[in-house]
């Protein structure tokens, strides 16, 4: 699985570090030292993946993710970070980041996660087949050819973890799937990754999908299980009947 690689790290000898890996696996890598050179890179490049350190001059990590994804940019996201509180790194997936490193990090533990996020990637992998249908919740539709998403017509732009779940829960409508679950299919079983992981690509979510994501008519909790989504207008028939 070659890719173009996007690495962004001010420090010269964890980048060489990060070049040497990444090319033992056959990547094609480019080396930038700064948040607003990785940003004009991507533009330019459209690489497979990117790996962002969060602490970078002229823009730091936080600030390069922000504005990919403001600019609806799917590639997957990989943040290496040597802050360890679970706020800090679960701001990077909240911000649209796939995946984070902390550091000091083991290569063989790295090269795993990129190898995850590639695989998962639907730019690494092809698109699915041509006649892949379309996964439909009332009006949520999820294209698994596309790679989109739209509620009543209108586009929902979702990260490739965002997409990820969504296309699962879409797939089986009012199923509940444990946040373990839904972990699988973000990074397979890994037991680095928090729960919190999903709890977050779910609130982003219910901000692009929901009228009013504080009181979720679709992505619903099922207190204590985990999440499911639902058709709301089916939901209310139920109800009243």
């Amino acid at each position: 699985m070659c890719a173009n690689v996007i690495v962004a790290e001010d420090d010269e000898k964890q980048a060489e570090l990060l070049r040497r890996y990444l090319e033992r696996e056959g990547h094609s890598v480019t080396l930038v030292g700064d948040g607003l050179a990785a940003l004009d890179l991507v533009r330019h490049r459209e690489p497979d993946l990117l790996v962002l350190d969060v602490m970078m001059p002229r823009a730091d990590g936080l600030d390069v993710v922000r504005v990919l994804r403001a600019e609806c940019r799917e590639l997957p996201v990989l943040m290496l970070t040597a802050r360890t509180t679970e706020d800090d790194l679960l701001l990077g997936l909240d911000l649209g980041a796939d995946d984070y490193v902390t550091k000091p990090y083991s290569p063989r533990e790295l090269m795993a996660r990129v190898r995850t996020l590639l695989r998962r990637s639907r730019r690494a992998t092809g698109a699915p087949p041509a006649d892949a249908a379309l996964l439909t919740v009332g009006a949520l539709v999820v294209d698994p050819t596309r790679h989109v998403v739209s509620v009543g017509g209108e586009a929902v732009d979702c990260t490739p973890g965002e997409f990820r779940i969504l296309a699962a829960l879409a797939a089986e409508p009012d199923r509940v799937f444990s946040r373990q679950q839904l972990l699988a299919e973000l990074h397979g079983f890994d037991r680095y990754i928090s729960d919190r992981t999903v709890d977050v690509h779910v609130m982003n979510l219910r901000k692009k999908i929901e009228s009013a994501p504080r009181r979720p008519a679709r992505l619903l909790t099922v207190f204590g299980v985990g999440y499911k989504l639902t058709d709301p207008a089916k939901a209310a028939a139920r109800a009243s009947s």
